[in-house]
């Protein structure tokens, strides 16, 4: 599928999946709006995204407060003109066990990874259904296919996205509207480096740019045809 000149909004779009993605798109000349919540960075990428000669904008939000997200994604919408793809990518990880972990942060990552996609996911997709057409990319983990100890939030959240994009995806199919749900394996980004998870090897680790390929490559797709899900995995960690 022809992708330059699409629009394209991407959560969590100033570093590590989100950045690499951006730029994936931007090379094939899609224009991008990142949301994310350090001004700094997003407008550090946004320049990034320019210089490679697309439109680029951002807007600060959390995705877990819908009142934010509304008004965010209004404005994104205003200054892009449309949107064809919704790359759901925001999302906060700990690990603790059930009993250790304090409510407050296994509510919180409740509210950004599964709330917080389903309130951006409810406010951009009237605008694809308007147009017959688009695609969302949503971000899960293998955490998300099993659960592991320490990881309950975590996974809870994931195993959550994994069942509401697959509830979307047969919703909006009649819409033309293509739902991917992606399901990777450790990738050394900046959360998973800070979180002690992965050494970052390049050798053989997974890079935010293997990740950014794949997405790129679900796009190009005919129109036709969908990827409902995958896996991506390290050859030889």
């Amino acid at each position: 599928m022809k992708l330059k000149g699409k629009k394209a909004i991407i959560t969590g779009g100033s570093r590590g999946l989100g950045k690499a993605t951006a730029i994936a798109f931007a090379k094939k000349g899609i224009d991008v709006a990142i949301t994310g919540r350090n001004e700094k960075r997003l407008k550090e990428t946004v320049a990034e995204l320019k210089a490679l000669g697309v439109n680029a904008t951002y807007e600060i939000f959390d995705v877990g407060n819908y009142e934010e997200v509304k008004q965010g994604i209004k404005n994104i919408i205003a200054r892009l003109g449309s949107v064809d793809i919704l790359v759901n990518n925001a999302g906060i990880a700990a690990f603790g066990s059930l009993n250790e972990m304090e409510v407050s942060q296994w509510t919180a990552i409740m509210q950004t990874n599964v709330m917080g996609m389903y309130y951006v996911t409810k406010e951009v997709l009237p605008y694809l259904i308007a147009e017959n057409e688009g695609d969302i990319i949503n971000v899960s983990s293998t955490a998300g296919l099993n659960g592991n100890a320490n990881t309950s939030a975590y996974s809870a959240s994931k195993f959550a996205v994994i069942g509401m994009s697959q509830s979307l995806m047969k919703e909006v199919r009649k819409n033309n509207i293509r739902v991917c749900t992606l399901t990777p394996s450790t990738i050394a980004t900046d959360m998973a480096l800070e979180l002690g998870i992965t050494d970052g090897n390049v050798e053989k680790v997974l890079q935010p740019e293997d990740f950014a390929e794949l997405i790129v490559s679900v796009l190009k797709l005919p129109r036709r045809a969908m990827l409902a899900s995958a896996s991506l995995w390290a050859t030889n960690p």
